[in-house]
């Protein structure tokens, strides 16, 4: 779709799956997208020249992001935005970060169930949540802000969480709003991995918004992105001693936004 603008379709990718992931490395991509590495190679090292994205190691990695100084970062991201809401499901979801590093979700049967029953133990305790929300769509307005509150949390048996969640969120404007949602947290043991359930409509009505399986020390991701009337719905929850951080991202015509949750 951007190939003619860009001119290469492995730079076409690199962009796209930067857009959506915030940072790759380059067998990560060739894996994730099943293309030659050495076009993979030449395109980052294209783009980086041109200082649109750089570089940075992480251990012996060298990772890839976007050059937030970048002069034209903004009017980059509108156009890859439209662009990924415009691929046909099954392209979204090749780019999907949530598959992203296939080597971290081959972890052992103990360390995946080890990692799962942490997590959840974690979940059955939290009792407070803070959070901070960013857009970066020029359609919406007063999104962008953070929030506490209180999280009262119901168990329906071995496997069922409700998080009840009430708080005071306030707009980069300094407007101040309460808020209250019901989440619903679902053990699978079996397939390992947890479901993510929004109760917007009621307990029968539940908006559904990933599964989260392990796929990394201390870490779960979503299976796959969740595509609702044409937004997709990505997440990850990170371990901490002292938090559990819960990413959201959203990616649609007139959304791309990200949140992190932290519940202790």
């Amino acid at each position: 779709m951007l190939e003619l603008l860009v001119g290469n379709k492995s730079v076409q990718k690199i962009l796209l799956f930067l857009f959506v992931n915030r940072k790759c490395y380059g067998t990560q991509v060739q894996k994730l997208l099943t293309c030659p590495l050495t076009p993979i190679q030449k395109a980052l090292q294209r783009l980086e020249k041109g200082g649109i994205i750089l570089s940075f190691f992480e251990g012996k990695t060298r990772f890839y992001q976007f050059n937030p100084t970048y002069p034209l970062i903004e009017e980059l991201e509108e156009l890859l935005k439209k662009a990924y809401t415009l691929l046909p499901p099954e392209k979204k979801r090749q780019f999907s970060y949530v598959q992203q590093d296939r080597t971290m979700r081959e972890v052992s049967l103990r360390d995946s169930q080890e990692t799962l029953s942490t997590i959840w133990e974690r979940l059955s305790k939290i009792r407070y949540l803070n959070f901070y929300a960013k857009t970066k769509s020029k359609q919406e307005s007063g999104w962008n802000g953070k929030g506490k509150g209180e999280v009262i949390v119901t168990k329906e048996g071995d496997r069922i969480l409700l998080f009840h969640e009430r708080g005071n969120w306030q707009n980069e404007q300094g407007s101040e709003f309460d808020f209250s949602n019901i989440f619903r947290w679902t053990l699978d043991s079996k397939a390992k991995m947890i479901s993510l359930e929004h109760l917007r409509r009621g307990l029968n009505q539940p908006v559904f918004l990933f599964h989260l399986s392990p796929s990394g020390n201390g870490c779960l991701s979503s299976i796959d992105s969740h595509l609702c009337e044409g937004d997709a719905y990505f997440g990850q929850i990170f371990c901490d001693r002292h938090y559990l951080r819960l990413n959201w991202r959203v990616i649609g015509p007139k959304k791309n936004e990200e949140i992190d949750y932290y519940y202790a």
